[in-house]
């Protein structure tokens, strides 16, 4: 079960990644760069948004907080944030491979 610290960071991606990464051809590889250092990558996640300028006002301080939450996560923590996202991909790529 995940943290409630882990939920937070999630809702946005949640509500905004399929708009934020559509086009994307390893939408997981993008969403993994935000988060594959010791702190979350802001410059990254702001080239992300400026492809859809319409959406940044929505997302960009849901992405904030997002990140403040992930910097303040234990590396336990972040690890684990880590691992979900790699076996969303690969449950995606699953299912994708089915249709």
């Amino acid at each position: 079960m995940a943290t409630a610290a882990l939920n937070a960071i999630a809702a946005p991606l949640r509500a905004y990644g399929p708009v934020v990464f559509e086009g994307y051809e390893e939408p997981h590889a993008e969403l993994m760069a935000l988060v594959w250092g010791p702190r979350f990558d802001r410059e990254h996640a702001h080239s992300l948004l400026e492809r859809r300028p319409g959406y940044v006002p929505q997302v960009l301080q849901a992405v904030r907080q997002a990140a403040d939450q992930f910097d303040r996560l234990p590396e336990a923590e972040r690890q684990r944030l880590r691992t979900l996202i790699l076996r969303h991909r690969s449950r995606w790529d699953n299912a994708q491979a089915a249709h």
